[in-house]
This record gives C-alpha cells, structure tokens and sequence, in this order.
C-alpha cells in the first residue's frame, strides 16, 4: 500500500550516509598525488579541513590554488576515483549503523527510497559492488550520480533534479546528509535535513539540520517536521 503522510520518500544524500568510507577516500587521494608527482600528502586534519567543499574535485581545485599550483585537476580526480573504487571492490564494508533498519522501515511503510549524490557513477557502482548484497542499486527508486547535473553539492541541483523523477515536492520527503555542504544543499532544495556525520565531519556546522544522529533510528525519521513549502519551490 502506497504511503500517504510524511515523509513520502527518504533520500540517503551522499555515499557517506550508507557507507563510512572517509579514510579509503583519503587514502586514494594520497595514492593519486603520488602517482600525478605532487608533493602533497593529507594528513587526517588536512583532509578534514578539505571536507569543506563537497566533491573530489573541488577539494583537488582549491588546494591547489591555495598552494598557488596549477595542476590537472581532472586528470588527479580520476586517478583517485580509480584508486577508491578499487579500495571499496576489495573492502569488507558494511552499512552505517540504522542505515539497514530505516530502509527496512520504509519498505514496511511503502515510503520510496532514493540516493541522491552527485559523486562520479564508477563511485556510486563502487558502493553497491562493496555493499555486495546488503544494499542494491534496486532498493532505490532514484539514484543520482555527476552526469545528472552541472553543478555539484553544496548546489541543490541533485536534490531537484530527485524531486522532479520522484515526483514529490520538497516538503513531501527527508533526507540524510553527512556533512555541512551536503546539508545546505537539502536545505537550499526546501528539504528538512538529518544530519548524520562520518567520522571526519563531526566537527562540521549542522545548525540548519532537523536533527544531528550518530546512530539512523525509524523513530528519528517519524519526528521529522516538513518544512513549509518557499513561494519560489512551489
């Protein structure tokens, strides 16, 4: 039976919301500065402190121009995009704790699921080729992915781009963010937001959050308020 009262959908926003992979991605990273001859090295406070933009690439963008350095950034990304999806293809991961049990309880409730990232579609194939057969692309009536938009998070264009597949509006849904720019990108997009931090972004402002979880629970998604719907998202 379809699900008539809120939320209509629940959107697991970024990799990070299923999955902890913050410290694989770090390594890739350092394993792709290597391989392109850069002298850098992000250590576990520098990397957190890059966390501040959302996307691999941004984050490759502005350390460079913070170094006043002109690298290919592009050609850097894909290096590390290779080297993470090999790190998850050989991972033991499994998902967040109460990722498991609010799918669960959407499904009991027939509330739609959807994972709306904006990552590379060889990182999202990665996630679901680690996750093996806990968590499938199938659960999801929507999955985003980079070649969906021009512009990545804290942009709410994935989020709107989920709105208008899914067919919802944003005060219809919930959605699950694991860091500061990913957030005000659902905010942005009218959506109420609960923040679920991963181990490198605890420190990161969620003052704009419904809530701020460490742990996903059914009951946290039911004490959700919606927002009232702008004029301009109407």
């Amino acid at each position: 039976m379809a699900n008539t009262s809120f939320p209509k959908a629940i959107l697991f926003g970024s990799i990070g919301t299923l999955i902890e992979t913050s410290e694989m991605q770090r390594a890739a990273f350092n394993k792709a500065f290597d391989e392109a001859g850069l002298d850098w090295h992000w250590d576990a406070q520098s990397y957190r402190d890059t966390l501040a933009s959302s996307g691999g690439l941004a984050r490759i963008e502005t350390y460079a121009q913070s170094r006043s350095e002109t690298v290919d950034a592009v050609w850097v990304h894909q290096l590390k995009t290779h080297y993470f999806t090999q790190a998850l293809k050989s991972s033991n991961a499994t998902p967040r704790a109460g990722v498991l049990d609010v799918m669960k309880y959407a499904y009991d409730k027939g509330i739609d699921l959807a994972f709306v990232t904006s990552t590379s579609r060889a990182n999202v194939d990665g996630v679901f080729t680690a996750l093996g057969n806990t968590i499938a692309e199938n659960d999801f009536k929507f999955v985003g992915d980079a070649s969906m938009v021009s512009t990545n998070k804290p942009s709410p264009d994935i989020y709107f781009e989920a709105l208008k597949r899914l067919g919802y509006k944003a005060p219809e849904v919930v959605t699950i963010e694991d860091s500061e720019p990913s957030m005000i990108a659902a905010v942005d997009a009218g959506i109420p937001c609960i923040a679920f931090p991963g181990e490198n972004t605890t420190h990161h402002n969620y003052a704009k959050a419904s809530s701020v979880l460490t742990h996903l629970t059914p009951e946290a998604i039911k004490e959700i308020e919606p927002v009232p719907l702008s004029p301009e998202l109407a």
